[in-house]
Formats: C-alpha cells, sequence, structure tokens
C-alpha cells in the first residue's frame, strides 16, 4: 500500500503525479503548510484525475485563529503575490471550513482546512477507500471512473453509481 502520508510517492507515479512533485515541491508548499500536517488528497494521488483535476491539499486548521492561518498563508509567501486566491469560509456538515483555491502552474490548487487530524478528514478517508477499491476491482473499473468523471461526474457518485451505493459520500467511508 501507498504511503500517502508523504509525497514521495508522487516521483515514482504516472507523469503528472511526476508533475505535481515538481510543482509542490518548487513552491515548497508541504515544507510551508508543515504546521497544518498538510496531505494530498483526492484523484491525482490515485490516478484517477482527469484534465483540470486540482490538487487537494488538506490541513489541520485551528478555526478560531482562522485570521492567523490567512496571514500566515501571506506571510509565509505560500502563495505568490502575483496569484489570485479565493477564500471561502463554508460549514460543512456543522464544521466550519477555511478553503483556498489559486492557480500554481498548470495545477489548480485547493487547500482545505478543517479543525480535526488530517487523516480523519472524509477527503483522505474516501480516498483511501477509493485506492482500495480500484486495487481490487483493477483496471477496467479504474477507466469506468475515469469515464464518468469526464462526463462530469464527481468522484464519490461515480464510485456511487459503478457500485450501487445509494449514500456513497458516506457508504465510502465505510470501508
Amino acid at each position: 500500500m501507498i504511503d500517502f502520508t508523504a509525497i514521495d510517492y508522487l516521483k515514482e507515479g504516472n507523469e503528472r503525479q511526476k508533475r505535481a512533485y515538481e510543482v509542490l515541491l518548487k513552491y515548497k508548499i508541504f515544507e510551508k503548510l508543515s504546521n497544518y500536517s498538510p496531505l494530498l488528497a483526492g484523484t491525482i494521488p490515485i490516478e484517477i484525475d482527469i484534465e483540470g483535476s486540482d490538487l487537494d491539499i488538506i490541513c489541520e486548521v485551528d478555526l478560531r485563529f482562522e485570521e492567523d492561518f490567512l496571514e500566515e498563508m501571506t506571510f509565509n509567501k505560500l502563495i505568490p503575490n502575483e496569484i489570485d486566491v479565493k477564500v471561502e469560509t463554508p460549514i460543512i456538515k456543522g464544521e466550519k471550513c477555511i478553503i483556498l483555491n489559486f492557480i500554481l502552474e498548470e495545477f489548480p490548487i485547493e487547500i482545505f482546512g478543517q479543525n480535526k487530524p488530517t487523516i480523519e478528514q472524509n477527503a483522505y478517508r474516501h480516498m483511501i477507500a477509493e485506492h482500495k477499491i480500484i486495487q481490487e476491482k483493477g483496471e477496467e473499473f479504474r477507466q469506468k471512473i475515469i469515464e464518468l468523471k469526464k462526463k462530469g461526474i464527481k468522484t464519490e457518485p461515480a464510485f456511487g453509481m459503478l457500485m450501487g451505493l445509494e449514500n456513497p459520500y458516506e457508504d465510502l467511508l465505510k470501508f
């Protein structure tokens, strides 16, 4: 099983993973986010990404200090000054979150902060479950997921469709 808690596996991956690794290293994203236990989640790590898929970086952020986090993103020069950043603070399932979206080179980046350890966040848990399912079901299943995603279906619903899951966002957490 791949150790998804470090990004080193990307340098041995497919071309897009190798390129993601280069960009993340070049901008020192994980180094600059180290106080927030960052993890790369989503579709690129498990090779079900499509053109335009983003690099989802989840972080553990104490949102009582949301302004400090945003300030650190600027002072730390995590995000270069010339880059436009969209910041949202939605409530998801009763929990406040912070989301920063921006583009570095060819990659859309989403930094998602929640006051929860990153390995307990649903984005990471979904990715681990999806990876296990793909390992069990094989390449043909992976290609079907990619085809559904190309048709505009989000990842979890795509798994739900192929596996007959009633509520894929919840049901995937059981794997």
